[in-house]
C-alpha cells in the first residue's frame, strides 16, 4: 500500500476540527429530538467512523442499524449512477424517527435512492447528517439537514473515507492528488 503522503494534496479537515464539529452536530441533534427515540442509521462502510463518533456524543436515547449501498461501476472513482443495496435495515422503521448518517454526498444519486426507498416504509421523520457535503458536485437535489463541513470539489479520504479500501483510519480528511497516486496491483 502506498503512503499517503505521497500523494495528498493537503489537509481539509484536521482532527481537532472533526472532534469539535462532531460533538456540535451531537449536542444540537440531541437537542433537536429531546424526550423523542431516535434510530440512527449508518451507511457502510464510509459512514462506520463518523456514525460511531457521533452517536458518543449524543445524549438522547437511540438505536442504530446499518444499511450497503453501492454506486459505482466500472471505473475509478466514477458514479455509474445505479445504486444497489448490499445490505438492508434489520429494523422495521414505520413510526420511527430515522436519522441517515453519511460520509459524504455529492452527486445526490446516492442519498436521493436511499431516502425514497425509506421514506416509503413510512417513518415519522427521516432527516440526514453527512459528515461532508460537495455542493458544487449536486445532479440531483437532495436536502441535507446536518452538515459537518462543506468540501471543495476534490478527491477526499481519511476518517472513513478510503481510496480503494485504503486509509480509511487516518484521523483527518484530507484530499487526494491522484495523479500522484497509484493503485495496488
Amino acid at each position: 500500500m502506498q503512503d499517503y503522503r505521497d500523494f495528498i494534496d493537503e489537509v481539509l479537515v484536521n482532527e481537532d476540527a472533526i472532534q469539535k464539529r462532531v460533538a456540535e452536530l451531537g449536542a444540537q441533534i440531541s437537542r433537536d429530538y429531546a424526550g423523542e427515540e431516535l434510530l440512527i442509521v449508518c451507511l457502510l462502510r464510509g459512514g462506520i467512523t463518523f456514525s460511531a463518533d457521533l452517536t458518543r456524543y449524543l445524549t438522547i436515547s437511540h438505536t442504530l442499524d446499518c444499511m450497503s449501498l453501492s454506486s459505482y461501476g466500472v471505473g475509478h472513482y466514477a458514479s455509474s449512477g445505479n445504486v444497489r443495496v448490499n445490505l438492508d435495515l434489520m429494523t422495521n422503521i414505520e413510526g420511527l424517527n430515522v436519522l441517515l448518517v453519511e460520509d459524504i454526498v455529492d452527486s445526490g444519486r446516492t442519498l436521493a435512492h436511499v431516502l425514497q426507498m425509506l421514506s416509503t416504509r413510512e417513518p415519522k421523520s427521516l432527516k440526514v447528517c453527512v459528515l461532508l457535503d460537495k455542493k458544487y458536485r449536486r445532479e440531483v437535489p437532495v436536502e441535507v439537514d446536518y452538515v459537518g463541513f462543506d468540501v471543495p470539489d476534490k478527491y477526499v479520504f481519511g476518517y472513513g473515507i478510503d481510496i480503494d479500501e485504503h486509509y480509511r483510519y487516518l484521523r483527518f480528511i484530507a484530499s487526494a492528488d491522484l495523479n500522484k497516486y497509484r493503485k495496488e496491483p
